[in-house]
Formats: C-alpha cells, structure tokens, sequence
C-alpha cells in the first residue's frame, strides 16, 4: 500500500496537512459563499437621489430668498400650464 502507511509521518507532516485542510475548506467554503451571494443579488442601481421636482426648487429658492413673490408665482403658473403657451411664438 503505498498512500497507507502513515507510520512514518513527523508531527510537521501532520501540521502541514492539517493545515492543508482547513485551508482547502476555507476556500471551499469562500467561493461557495462568494458565488451564492453573485447568484441571488437583484441587479440594483446604487442609491442616486433623484432630482427634486421644479416646482420644489422654485419653492426653495423662494423660501431662501433668491426670487420674489411675484416672479414665484409667474413661474409657477408657466410651471403649472401645459406647455402650449411657450411654443406660440
């Protein structure tokens, strides 16, 4: 028998080995988990903050005090129309 005979191993052939072990299980073990977690992620966008609204911004820069009352409520009412008065040029 020629992989039977264990006699003749030091305690460093029974260190290396055991290491060997427990190293071949981490690995194992890592690409299994590595490859779960690859297989049953949703494909999700990263976290980006939509931009706000126009009108939130017209009310932003009116509470900051970037605009007056009057032209706020003058874009908010462009704003707010369907559109069909810009293009009647």
């Amino acid at each position: 028998m020629m992989y039977g005979n264990y006699h003749d191993m030091s305690g460093w052939d029974w260190f290396a080995m055991s290491i060997g072990s427990v190293l071949l299980w981490a690995v194992l073990l890592t690409v299994a988990v590595l490859l779960i977690r690859n297989l049953t992620r949703t494909s999700q966008r990263p976290n980006t903050l939509a931009a706000p609204p126009p009108e939130q911004v017209l009310a932003d820069r009116f509470a900051r005090g970037e605009i007056d009352e009057e032209e706020y409520r003058n874009r908010l009412a462009v704003l707010r129309t369907d559109g069909s008065r810009l293009t009647e040029h």
